[in-house]
């Protein structure tokens, strides 16, 4: 590892993302390459938006020249000095096929959050055991992006925080709150006890999810590739609901299919 020759100077503070940063993830799950209890974010946007969460413990901050250049014209405030190093040096660390943009946080994944804390949410999405980290990370961008207040998954069988899943939701870890719980069903249940309409994604649902009575809070719960939503799960839900297609590929990707409900439903709400 190269050391600093100069000591770059701090960027200025600049504008920080207006949604409050909340979160999350499981403690112990490091990413390739980083030492225990820790992990490793890379990506300009990915590492922006880690910087900007006042909940993030950053413990080194590594970049080449360039992407400190980049970071600065953003008006990135920068918590820790960071060192100086080549993109080589990240690539041993992350992976050549890795797309760090030359930046490197260490840091510790994110606290996690109490089913108690959701508030005032209205839109949660709820996943039954989906263990793909770049459809999580994908789901959890498209959440973000769609207006969803929350991510609900299972302490077991659920991705653990890396810098794949960090990458692939291009920031949104920092920017959803995130709930692991142990027993998914029972807190569906809990959830529909504090009024939210628990609707579960089934490709044999009985109605389009288009026709399906939702309340005003709403929990989508979708299952996993192949296997979809467990029997406990769907025996949790108020009702269950298909997301109808025009082509003749009726399946779709977990992530895509979330994106098409959360879409659905947040046009249902925004008519309450």
């Amino acid at each position: 590892m190269s050391s600093p020759e100069n000591k770059p100077r701090m960027a200025k503070a600049g504008r920080h993302p207006t949604r409050p940063p909340v979160v999350h993830r499981r403690r112990g799950s490091a990413g390739s390459g980083a030492p225990d209890g820790r992990v490793f974010l890379y990506g300009l946007h990915t590492v922006e938006t880690a910087l900007a969460n006042p909940k993030r413990v950053i413990h080194a901050i590594y970049c080449t020249r360039n992407a400190l250049a980049r970071l600065e014209e953003r008006g990135v405030a920068l918590p820790v000095q960071p060192e100086i190093v080549d993109v080589r040096w990240i690539d041993t660390r992350v992976g050549e096929d890795a797309v760090h943009q030359g930046v490197l946080v260490e840091t510790r994944p994110l606290e996690p959050v109490e089913l108690t804390d959701l508030g005032r949410a209205t839109l949660v999405l709820a996943l039954d055991q989906v263990t793909d980290p770049h459809n999580v990370g994908a789901i959890v961008r498209s959440a973000v992006a769609l207006g969803a207040d929350a991510l609900l998954t299972t302490t077991r069988h659920s991705p653990q925080e890396t810098g794949v899943l960090a990458k692939a939701a291009s920031g949104g870890l920092d920017l959803l709150t995130h709930i692991e719980v142990v027993n998914l069903a029972r807190s569906l249940q809990t959830l529909r006890k504090e009024g939210f309409t628990v609707v579960g994604l089934d490709s044999e649902g009985p109605a389009p999810l288009e026709e399906t009575e939702v309340g005003p809070r709403t929990v989508l719960v979708l299952g996993a590739e192949g296997k979809g939503l467990r029997p406990v799960t769907r025996e949790a839900c108020d009702h269950l609901a298909r997301v109808d297609v025009p082509g003749p590929i009726k399946s779709l990707n977990v992530s895509n299919a979330a994106v098409l409900s959360l879409w659905v439903v947040g046009r249902k709400h925004a008519g309450h």
